[in-house]
Order: structure tokens, then sequence, then C-alpha cells
């Protein structure tokens, strides 16, 4: 899981500091133990929240942590969600989101890449692309 980006440095250090380490076990925290790592200072819960969905489309689809991130600047929280998204208009609207983000910078997703998040997370949790 490590490193995330800065933006989330105190959340970071709260998840290390109670051992949570890898991908797999940010996912599987129930809202609770978020509420808990969250009240115990630094941490914001909702930027743990933020990060468990990363993590669970990390886990349940196989994806990359930034595309994860970037299915949920989308708008994209979950594997259902994307199981159940258009394939042309997720493209459309992650080509805006991601020239919007990082400029021409990077190249563009391909909706044959988009095609193969969506069969995956159809696929169920544990059956990634990789």
């Amino acid at each position: 899981m490590l490193p995330l980006p800065r933006h989330f440095h105190r959340e970071q250090r709260r998840l290390e500091q109670a051992g949570i380490v890898a991908w797999d076990q940010l996912a599987g925290l129930e809202d609770r133990a978020l509420r808990d790592l969250g009240s115990g200072g630094g941490a914001s819960e909702r930027q743990l929240i933020k990060l468990r969905a990363q993590a669970r489309l990390v886990c349940e689809v196989g994806l990359h942590p930034s595309e994860a991130a970037l299915l949920l600047y989308a708008g994209i929280a979950d594997r259902r969600g994307l199981a159940q998204a258009d394939p042309q208009r997720l493209w459309v609207q992650m080509g805006r989101l991601q020239r919007s983000l990082t400029g021409m910078a990077v190249p563009a997703l391909e909706l044959s890449t988009l095609r193969q998040w969506i069969a995956a997370a159809q696929a169920g949790p544990g059956r990634s692309r990789n």
C-alpha cells in the first residue's frame, strides 16, 4: 500500500500505527474501525473512507492504486458501480478528468482498458484481470 499520495500523509501514519500496511487490510476495515482510527487523532475519517474505497477497487477488481483513485475521482466508488458503468460514457468522463488533472502529459486511457476494468468488476471479487 505504501506510499500514499502526500495529501494522505496523516492517514498513512495512523494506518501504519495501527499495523495496517496492505491494501487488503484496509479494504476489510469496517466503518467503526475507520471511525476509531479517525478519532485517534491526526487522520480524517472521511479520508480513510476514500482510501478504503480505493483499496476495495484495488483488491476486488485488480486495479493499480492510481487507476482506482482515478475512478474514485470520476464518481465510481465501488466494484458494483464500475460493473454497471457504460464504457463509452465512462471513457469520455475519465478522459476529461484525466486531462484536467494531468494535462496532456499522461496518455489518455484506452476504451479497451476501461472495458477490461468493467469486465473484471462484473466477474466479482477475487477475479482480477492481473
